[in-house]
């Protein structure tokens, strides 16, 4: 918990924000990540990209149904097994106004280069004052579910490792601490997954994606005991377990007919639910030195469920079974094990003392259109810039430094 924080105000003096580290930002995978990687026989049936014309894409619970077209230019089109996607402009925003930004497919070279290409991204991460960057996925999800829903199980290990080894080894190489690896693991398989974050971790990987709500990918539930191979190798290996808004891939829904901005504004309520899971199920006091971050879910309802969780804990002991795994109040392990990123969230800076200063972080969300770049700094200006100058620091920088062990000054 921090101090009382100083009052935002109109024409307040702001502190200069120092250079972030932005720890959500998405990358679009290159043609050939796959292609170069994988054994030849799978390469056809791997994930490939061919070239055809736009299609009419539906997005269906999280994710999109969609074929190529017939007519018209050819876009960049990601064929896996019986899977097609096409890459959009969507997932491609940056240097785009917003009422160019669609379903409507794109090449590779109608983006940034800075979407796929490690170069170009460390360049337009110094524009945008950015000095180190984590990246979730796109194609396969955000939590690699493209590969839970494969048919060939072999080969769906293969492209996750695949993955695994560009991001490392290409994506993350190179760049001298300013790209920080994220990496997948099969969903499918407890005891692989805990296997493949070992994997990582002894070439210096310490950042994990995982479902926020694995039982909505078909999954067995945290409170099950399944996932305790997979969090026990997170927790010896200082690997934070990273969870995305929409890594359940089904999105909370009000009514079938209303319009897709009704899912994009209740979306972190999947983080909502995740969240509580986690704090009942006695997953974070049987593995105390595991670590959570949520990505971009923001952060000011947190203070709320903070205090509804302690409330059940304590009031409805009797019959909600809220203490029979979570022997201390939830918010304990809340200020001790889990952090959350925003980047478009004042209510939150408002109510920072009951968020928790050294629970929250910056993020961009380069290259979507949600994200702030090539603003972010102006971003954060606004939202935390009357802050203290060590408060800032966290926020912007200090914070994930310390979570992800990353060799940076804080």
């Amino acid at each position: 918990m921090t101090t009382e924080l100083p009052a935002r105000r109109e024409g307040a003096e702001t502190s200069p924000i120092p250079m972030i580290v932005d720890v959500d930002a998405h990358v679009v995978e290159p043609e050939n990540l796959w292609t170069s990687r994988l054994p030849a026989k799978y390469r056809e049936v791997g994930p490939h990209v061919r070239y055809l014309p736009s299609g009419t894409p539906k997005l269906d619970g999280g994710g999109y149904v969609e074929e190529p077209g017939t007519e018209g230019p050819p876009v960049a089109w990601w064929f896996y097994e019986d899977h097609r996607y096409s890459v959009k402009r969507l997932i491609a925003a940056a240097g785009y106004p917003a009422d160019e930004i669609t379903f409507q497919g794109v090449t590779f070279d109608e983006m940034r280069r800075g979407c796929w290409d490690p170069a170009a991204r460390i360049a337009d991460n110094e524009l945008n004052g950015v000095e180190a960057q984590m990246c979730y996925p796109n194609y396969p999800r955000f939590a690699g579910q493209i590969f839970l829903w494969g048919k060939d199980r072999e080969l769906a290990k293969l492209a996750v490792q695949a993955y695994n080894d560009w991001m490392v080894e290409e994506w993350c190489g190179g760049s001298a601490g300013r790209l920080i690896p994220l990496c997948l693991v099969p969903l499918w398989d407890a005891e692989l997954a805990a296997a493949e974050v070992r994997r990582n971790a002894a070439r210096g990987v310490r950042a994990v994606a995982f479902s926020e709500l694995p039982t909505y990918l078909g999954l067995p539930s945290i409170h099950s005991g399944y996932w305790d191979p997979f969090f026990l190798a997170c927790a010896e290996t200082g690997t934070v377990l990273c969870m995305h808004i929409g890594s359940g891939t089904r999105t909370p829904q009000a009514s079938p007919d209303a319009p897709d901005a009704v899912a994009a504004t209740i979306i972190f309520g999947n983080s909502v639910a995740s969240m509580t899971d986690f704090l009942f199920s006695g997953v974070l006091d049987r593995f105390p030195d595991l670590k959570l971050m949520y990505a971009e879910c923001q952060i000011g309802w947190i203070p709320y469920l903070l205090d509804r969780l302690d409330d059940v804990w304590e009031t409805h002991r009797g019959w909600s079974h809220s203490q029979l795994n979570c022997p201390q109040r939830p918010s304990t392990y809340y200020y001790r094990q889990i952090h959350a990123c925003f980047f478009k969230d004042a209510v939150g800076i408002d109510l920072l003392d009951r968020v928790g200063l050294d629970n929250i972080m910056f993020e961009t969300d380069y290259p979507h259109q949600d994200g702030t770049w090539p603003g972010s700094v102006k971003a954060a200006q606004e939202q935390f810039g009357h802050l203290e100058e060590k408060q800032i620091r966290k926020i912007t920088r200090g914070n994930a430094i310390r979570l992800f062990n990353l060799s940076l000054a804080p």
